[in-house]
């Protein structure tokens, strides 16, 4: 069936359909694991109410795995399991919404299978409710309510939360300007091998703001963004940064930023 997008997908959210499937695509009592590619078996199991095979179901109609690819059937079988409170299926009916595939496109509906999918402590849809509340052109802006998902969704580890509710601090985009809790957040983030926190934090060590300022740590965040970011623009910019930095550094302080940047390899992770 014919897909029905009425604008791009956001990048965000096709980082997010692959990590949430991943995490989520896990077998129930009564299901066996093994069977998930068998289209009649998981179709017989959908049919009895498992809720695993009822999203299993949805995600073969969404790629065509074994069955004509179809949205609007992969609607329905999300839907019966999410009704369920099965995470997976309310984030991917999310999804479909904010998306506008095998149902009107609809922002607030989207909202709303996120918001339960995140009452379940999951990472994926809490960033996605901070971007909706955040960028959304549909959706009120809410930098309150943007604040609060990021912030679950940072608390939980996800690095984009993290970088993301660093710049709302960096910004005061919604909360109050603050640089030192801006950094920290840069930093949770560029201890994952964020490049865009890696960079932000760099330029903060560079001009002392919110921490103490530091140019061998900010030339070692700086080279971390460069040697990861694939994206152009920021490794310019980053590459920028740290030649005005080298300007104004000593020869011996050069030779230790170079030293720690060959030495420790942070993990390493495109920026989002």
């Amino acid at each position: 069936m014919k897909a029905t997008h009425t604008r791009p997908v956001p990048a965000w959210l096709l980082a997010m359909i692959g990590l949430f499937s991943l995490c989520l695509s896990l077998p129930a009592q009564g299901y066996a694991e093994g069977q998930d590619n068998n289209p009649s078996v998981t179709r017989q199991a959908a049919e009895q109410g498992n809720a695993t095979a009822q999203f299993t179901l949805g995600e073969m109609y969404v790629n065509g795995d074994g069955v004509p690819k179809d949205y609007q059937e992969a609607a329905k079988w999300f839907r019966k399991a999410a009704e369920q409170g099965h995470a997976g299926a309310q984030f991917h009916l999310g999804l479909m919404y904010e998306i506008g595939d095998g149902v009107p496109r609809d922002d607030r509906e989207a909202a709303k299978w996120f918001q339960k999918a995140s009452a379940q402590d999951n990472n994926p849809p809490q960033s996605s409710l901070g971007e909706m509340y955040e960028n959304d052109n549909e959706m009120p802006k809410d930098y309150k309510e943007s604040e609060k998902w990021f912030r679950k969704a940072a608390e939980l580890g996800d690095d984009l939360a993290q970088f993301t509710l660093g710049e709302m601090y960096e910004k005061g985009d919604g909360v109050p300007k603050d640089y030192p809790e801006a950094a920290k957040w840069f930093r949770k983030a560029a201890e994952q091998g964020n490049a865009n926190a890696q960079y932000h934090l760099g330029v903060l060590y560079s001009k002392g703001e919110g921490i103490p300022q530091d140019n061998i740590l900010a030339y070692r965040w700086l080279s971390g963004a460069i040697a990861r970011e694939h994206q152009d623009e920021l490794r310019e910019k980053a590459t920028q940064a740290r030649a005005l930095l080298v300007e104004r550094m000593t020869p011996d302080q050069i030779a230790q930023a170079q030293e720690m940047t060959h030495t420790e390899k942070p993990a390493a992770k495109q920026a989002k």
